[in-house]
């Protein structure tokens, strides 16, 4: 992976210097040219100007002077330098070699421009010179008479030099700049890739059952350490389902094995009572059918419990005070055969955000509690109220209560007070899970005069 992030990274810019530097080749290029096209029509007009009185007097082949200044013109600036009268012919060269003296240059189409009065430039291949040059010829004018011209030609190759000096300075930088991207690259890099090498590692390691590995936070990127966040964050919550899951398989181990082992001793005395004590045996198979049953009610409590950790329900609206009226109602009879009375206070209708069927089962499972606590003649009093933000629901009974520590163990798995004979100690904790499914509480308190206040909230659908 870094040598894949290096390599990426010295592409992009190679590929950004290329996109630079080609168009910026041409454009140096380009500018050169003007910028030497210019030059020369300055010291055009400025020999013109020397040019026009040996021109007015026809002595020009005299002239020392003028003759020299083309000379040194051409030794300072490389430029070859013609002067021609108005019949196009020559009449100073700036050659060593004077043997172009007198030659007719009206083949030449930049001299026929300027004997017309215009400035002409131009670039093209010299058959003569055998190379590529840059001309500007000017007009020498008196007046509105036009005397001769002079006729500036520049080789091409210099140009062409002094931009490939230019371009071979931009390679250079191109060059430094690729190595500092491959250095930058291999530093970033390096510190990208060993991040996440601890995290692969981190992993691992995990994956390996180490459920205590952690990845570091506090170093790397903006988004390695995200990336760690959000790993410690799935870590944390496989610890914890795996640690539930250890814990759920050893407490339905071990709170199976108790009412299995009573069931099979009972049948076994019943099948040895048959024969000798048939009221002994049928008497034994009761107790082992009471068995059966608490048997089928743990487990039912357990799958209830799993069904409910594994879901991942959408909360909804609900009437929780009408779901509270309408479970009262199914739980009067069986109430009343008790001898006691179920009562409801709240409002007639009250919204709140839950998942499917929690307020239902909270309801069962305090009711059941209470009623299986409860004394004769007495009242189990449900509540509804409003809280604000929140929904309170409450189950109060008379019965003989819990101390505040047994409130807090209460809700734990397989827990059961000790006036509990018959349940399954998993009532609670379905009723804790719901409630935190539901994005609410339950909890428990002794009642001031006697019995248990069971509650659970709910968040209200108006926030």
């Amino acid at each position: 992976m870094k040598w894949r992030f290096i390599t990426a990274l010295m592409s992009v810019t190679l590929l950004v210097l290329l996109v630079q530097d080609i168009p910026l080749g041409f454009y140096l290029q380009q500018v050169e040219h003007e910028r030497i096209i210019t030059s020369l029509e300055r010291d055009a007009f400025i020999l013109a100007g020397r040019s026009e009185q040996a021109l007015e007097t026809s002595s020009t082949s005299d002239d020392a002077q003028l003759i020299q200044a083309t000379k040194d013109y051409r030794d300072a600036g490389g430029s070859r330098v013609v002067i021609v009268n108005a019949e196009g012919t020559a009449v100073v060269i700036s050659d060593d070699d004077q043997a172009d003296l007198g030659t007719s240059y009206l083949n030449r189409p930049e001299i026929v421009e300027a004997l017309s009065g215009s400035i002409s430039t131009g670039h093209r291949f010299s058959t003569t010179l055998n190379q590529e040059l840059l001309y500007v010829a000017v007009p020498i004018l008196s007046g509105t008479e036009v005397l001769g011209a002079v006729r500036l030609t520049y080789p091409d190759y210099i140009v062409t030099n002094t931009v490939n000096n230019q371009l071979g300075l931009l390679s250079l930088v191109a060059v430094i700049a690729l190595l500092l991207a491959a250095i930058v690259g291999y530093i970033v890099a390096g510190s990208i890739t060993r991040r996440i090498h601890l995290l692969q590692r981190a992993t691992e390691s995990l994956a390996c059952g180490d459920l205590n590995t952690r990845a570091d936070e506090s170093t790397g990127t903006r988004e390695l350490r995200s990336l760690a966040s959000s790993f410690n964050d799935m870590a944390t919550r496989l610890e914890l389902l795996i640690t539930q899951q250890r814990t759920f398989a050893a407490d339905a181990s071990h709170q199976l094995r108790t009412p299995l082992t009573a069931l099979r001793l009972r049948l076994e005395r019943a099948q040895d009572l048959l024969e000798t004590d048939p009221s002994g045996a049928a008497e034994r198979l009761s107790a082992a059918e009471a068995e059966a049953d608490r048997l089928s009610n743990l487990i039912e409590g357990l799958l209830l419990l799993s069904r409910t950790e594994a879901s991942h329900a959408q909360r909804e609206i609900v009437d929780v005070a009408a779901l509270t009226r309408g479970r009262i109602e199914q739980w009067q009879a069986l109430a009343a055969e008790s001898g006691v009375a179920l009562g409801y206070e709240g409002p007639l209708s009250l919204f709140v955000i839950a998942v499917p069927n929690a307020v239902e089962q909270i309801v069962d499972n305090y009711i059941d509690n209470a009623l299986s606590v409860s004394p004769a003649q007495s009242v189990i009093e449900v509540t509804v109220r409003d809280a604000g933000e929140t929904a309170v629901l409450q189950v109060l009974d008379r019965g003989p209560g819990l101390s505040l520590e047994e409130c807090s163990r209460a809700f734990d798995r397989f827990w059961r007070a000790n006036s509990d004979r018959h349940g399954s100690g998993l009532g609670l904790a379905i009723v804790e899970q719901l409630a935190r499914a539901s994005g609410g509480k339950a909890w428990l308190a002794p009642r001031p005069d006697g019995g248990l206040i069971a509650s659970v909230s709910f968040d209200s659908s108006q926030n």
